[in-house]
């Protein structure tokens, strides 16, 4: 049954309960005299890709910039992997920051440095490496999210939008993190190159362990690759829980999204079809 997150918060404290390894607790965002998110809720559980929705301005990327600690909050509490950020010192936040890998929107790659190059930068600010080993950790990596060898000298500018979203992975895998944000992965590629960088992102969870916190708008990788979906509303997490949690939670929004025309595709619309059945 899907979660009702602004009626019942999920209990951290619960022993039963799975790993959370991200867990936002009445968290209040706003600007000026706007509220973004009021006394918001949320959790992610170690291992899981969690889709993360809303309608447009509602404030999916607000909510990840401020986990990220880019924007500030108002009030609430946000734990990281156990840890409050808040009553932690300098040496502790960066090595908390050490475990947690970023993926934004258009990537963010410096244009002026090549993908190798780009992949270092965390590798520079964090770690005290020789050169050759940076080389090799950054080789490591390009191959890693499925681009070619040569694509490690070459710049920004030179780089497809599907390379661009792969090189910006490989970054955010460069320290080996726990717990990786993805913002709108698959936003700009074909059809073709957002299931394979799904399949990617499945894979990498697979076979590293990953948590990954996906804010996305596309249903086919909801479909096909999220274990979990929360659907950000009404400044809050409305709901949260499967596929199926979704089709079946009562709100026009969520009905809309779901079972609208675009999902016709990718989602049955009755229960013969979801089930398989061959029906005359």
């Amino acid at each position: 049954m899907a979660d009702r997150v602004d009626e019942k918060p999920i209990d951290t404290e619960d022993k039963d309960a799975r790993d959370i390894v991200l867990s936002a607790r009445d968290v209040t965002v706003g600007f000026g005299s706007k509220v973004v998110l009021d006394n918001l809720n949320l959790n992610i559980y170690r291992g899981e890709i969690l889709g993360f929705v809303g309608a447009s301005g509602t404030g999916k990327s607000v909510l990840m910039r401020t986990v990220l600690r880019l924007l500030p909050r108002r009030s609430g509490t946000i734990k990281i992997l156990g840890q409050d950020f808040d009553e932690l010192d300098e040496p502790q936040r960066n090595a908390l920051d050490m475990r947690l890998g970023v993926l934004f929107q258009q990537g963010a790659l410096f244009s002026s440095l090549t993908v190798k190059e780009n992949i270092q930068v965390p590798m520079r600010e964090y770690l005290d490496l020789p050169r050759s080993l940076m080389d090799e950790l950054a080789h490591l990596k390009i191959r890693m999210v499925g681009l070619a060898a040569d694509a490690a000298d070459k710049y920004p500018s030179e780089l497809s939008g599907g390379m661009i979203k792969r090189a910006a992975l490989a970054r955010a895998l460069a320290l080996d993190p726990e717990l990786v944000f993805l913002d709108e992965p698959t936003s700009g590629l074909d059809p073709i190159g957002a299931a394979e960088f799904d399949e990617l992102i499945a894979n990498l969870r697979d076979s590293l362990g990953l948590t990954v916190y996906m804010v996305t708008h596309d249903l086919d990788s909801l479909f096909s690759v999220c274990d979990r979906i929360a659907v950000l509303g009404k400044k809050r997490v409305m709901v949260e829980g499967t596929i199926d949690d979704m089709l079946a939670y009562d709100d026009p929004w969520v009905q809309a999204y779901f079972k609208g025309k675009r999902a016709r595709s990718i989602v049955p619309q009755d229960d013969d079809a979801r089930h398989g059945s061959s029906g005359k």
